[in-house]
């Protein structure tokens, strides 16, 4: 990992050290996944995060630590070898950067607690916190679907600033849909959604570039078409929000991976939400995932049972603004995670909650499966028909 020059290096604010009783230095909150605990039975480590403060070059905080504890004669290159280890970690910022010159002054206000919280999650290390932002500004996605899930993703994408959202869509609003789908009015009733959508998605941040069309998938080719037919440069992202034809989630898997697109897809099914994550040749395939699971539980079906009865299909799915907002918010969150690596993971998994059991932890990884039909061996540039 490459860690940038810093002017000024200073602890992120929001990764504020302390002592422990015993000594140690805890650094990065209390977040499980941020925090870290360092012995220092010396307390020059305590020195050296204190000396961080944005107020000195990195020459100058050696100085001061060495200063600090002259009897320890410590080394210089260990001392910055602490401090780079620390910007390492991702606890360290440049408070000596300049402010990003692609953004307007208008937007660092719109978006500061954006970046804060980016900063905060973040443990890569960057020549500016307002990275992550750019990247974001800079992100081109694909939409499948703005009811429930995809209207709830959709808006928090481009409240948050992503740069262009292409929206597809083919239905209608039905008076059905209001109960979840939060974009909609009474008065948009029979109205294209993707109409109601654009217009809303725009008054809500004009900085946005938000397209869309309704069309609808009916087949891989239409999915390809689309990627294919994106921005000059295509796409950085697909999030399927969409739960039909049946096959879909299947015809984006195949068609992402022969494209190397990254892609993402939510919803919900009775109390439990989720979202899975997905990069082309990183981890898992969709069809890794589903396959593995299928393994994994035990129905115990008696022989010729189908495994709808475990599970049986409604006509349509139950939800309301709750669970179709909790998808949406976790559908952006993973392309928050694609998009501009914050925070980091390790695609090819699956994972959301179970509202019935608040606090249960669900997520679903496996390893990606050398036969899998769709990115084993000889398989990544296969494109499924339209009844696959």
């Amino acid at each position: 990992m490459t860690v940038p020059a810093m002017r000024r290096p200073r602890i992120k604010p929001e990764h504020r050290a302390y002592r422990t009783v015993d000594g140690h230095v805890r650094i990065g909150s209390v977040v499980h996944g941020i925090g870290a605990e360092v012995r220092d039975p010396d307390g020059w480590v305590w020195t050296l995060v204190e000396a961080m403060d944005g107020t000195r070059d990195a020459a100058g905080v050696v100085a001061e630590v060495a200063r600090r504890h002259p009897r320890l004669r410590l080394p210089e290159p260990d001392i910055a070898q602490a401090m780079a280890d620390l910007t390492a970690a991702g606890y360290v910022e440049d408070a000596g950067a300049d402010p990003p010159a692609e953004l307007s002054e208008r937007e660092r206000e719109r978006y500061g607690r954006s970046m804060t919280l980016m900063r905060w999650m973040d443990l890569t290390p960057r020549p500016s916190a307002w990275e992550p932002q750019l990247l974001l500004r800079r992100a081109r996605v694909l939409l499948l679907g703005v009811g429930g899930t995809g209207g709830a993703a959709a808006r928090d994408l481009v409240a948050s600033g992503v740069g262009r959202l292409h929206c597809v869509e083919p239905d209608v609003v039905e008076l059905s849909n209001l109960n979840r789908q939060t974009l909609f009015r009474e008065h948009d009733l029979g109205r294209p959604k993707i109409d109601a959508v654009l217009a809303s998605l725009r008054a809500l941040n004009p900085d946005t570039t938000v397209t869309g069309e309704r069309r609808e998938v009916r087949g891989p080719a239409d999915l390809a078409d689309l990627l294919a037919g994106g921005p000059a440069a295509g796409y950085d992202a697909l999030l399927l929000a969409a739960d039909r034809p049946p096959a879909i989630r299947r015809w984006a898997n195949r068609v992402c991976l022969a494209s190397g697109t990254a892609w993402a897809e939510a919803g919900y099914r009775g109390p439990l939400v989720g979202v899975g994550v997905f990069t082309p040749g990183r981890g898992a395939c969709w069809e890794c995932l589903r396959d593995a699971e299928i393994e994994r539980r035990d129905l115990r079906l008696a022989p010729g049972q189908d495994e709808d009865v475990a599970s049986p299909r409604m006509p349509w799915n139950p939800a309301n603004a709750v669970t179709a907002g909790l998808s949406g918010g976790l559908l952006a969150h993973a392309a928050l995670m694609l998009l501009c690596g914050v925070p980091r993971i390790e695609p090819g998994c699956r994972f959301g909650l179970n509202l019935m059991l608040p606090g249960e932890p669900v997520e679903q990884r496996a390893e990606r499966r050398p036969d899998c039909p769709a990115c084993g061996a000889g398989q990544a540039d296969a494109t499924p028909t339209d009844s696959s």
